[in-house]
């Protein structure tokens, strides 16, 4: 029988998600008889892992820490293997100007963008975005997920929402692409599915993910041609490819007169009620523990 230690929590601004996440993956495996412990990633972390001693550790943290090769290079010194991607490529998908260079150069379609740090020049940045962009603009911390501290801004009020965001070092201003907003998910090396989504608030943002009132409307099957889907999948895999991901991805996309924009990658999706990779697996014929089972496989692979 598989002893499994799923890490939940942290110190990110996604908290709350990952102890959901972390909740929903150790209940399952329990119901599953598989023998099931839980923890934080504090100071004992190493120690419970020794005393534990898990066939498999579950990665269930989000956001810093989580999903930014932090966690990632300690449990690299453990020799257990650890579910989703390793260090570099976890790396490299949190941190948004890195995957969209990665993008750019492999003929992935991605929204432009400019890198800004807090001792530039506001007044030139106005011009710059006016040169080079053009309003309205998203901004939004370089290594944050879950759409945490992202904002869509006008001329007149992107002064403002900087000042929101000066905790950070610096942040990415990309051009805003309207259209319908669509996820794709891969699991290993294979193409798991999509669903779009038709959000009441303004985008997709961290309460339209995961506050049951926002009533987000989830659509699946996804209202595509057959070769568009198709090239959406594609694409999906690529960039997984290209990253080096393990495990489970969920790319955001938006699509837009005839064509996927890929906004960016996300290596630790959710697996909470609301989350949308247990939803499409549910619509293939995945169960939840089956989709967790995918991933401790994918998770005993080196990487």
């Amino acid at each position: 029988m598989k002893k499994i230690l799923v890490i939940s929590g942290g110190i990110s601004k996604e908290r709350v998600i990952s102890l959901d996440t972390g909740k929903q993956v150790a209940k399952e495996l329990a119901r599953n008889n598989y023998i099931v412990k839980i923890i934080e990633p504090d100071f004992k972390l190493i120690n419970e892992i020794e005393l534990f001693k898990p066939n498999i550790i579950f990665n269930a943290l989000h956001g810093q820490f989580g999903e930014d090769g932090y966690i990632q290079t300690i449990l690299e010194t453990t020799g257990i293997p650890y579910t989703h991607s390793g260090v570099i490529p976890s790396a490299i998908a949190m941190d948004k100007e890195l995957s969209k260079k990665i993008f750019f150069k492999n003929n992935i379609l991605t929204p432009k963008y400019i890198a800004y740090s807090f001792d530039q020049s506001e007044f030139n940045l106005i011009k710059l975005i006016d040169k080079r962009l053009n309003f309205p603009v998203v901004i939004k911390p370089i290594n944050e997920g879950s759409s945490v501290n992202v904002f869509i801004c006008n001329k007149t009020n992107i002064l403002k929402k900087l000042k929101l965001l000066r905790n950070y070092k610096k942040i990415i201003i990309e051009e805003f692409i309207p259209g319908r907003e669509i996820q794709a998910a891969i699991i290993g090396t294979k193409k798991l599915g999509a669903i779009e989504l038709k959000p009441k608030r303004k985008f997709y943002d961290y309460k339209a993910k995961y506050s049951s009132k926002a009533k987000t409307k989830h659509i699946i099957p996804v209202d595509l041609k057959k070769k568009k889907y198709q090239t959406l999948m594609n694409i999906a895999l690529k960039a997984h490819k290209l990253i080096g991901c393990s495990g489970v991805t969920r790319s955001d996309f938006k699509y837009y007169k005839g064509k996927f924009y890929l906004l960016e990658i996300n290596t630790q999706p959710g697996m909470t009620n609301l989350s949308l990779v247990p939803e499409i697996a549910s619509h293939k014929g995945i169960s939840f523990i089956k989709l967790i089972e995918l991933i401790l496989k994918d998770a005993s692979k080196q990487k």
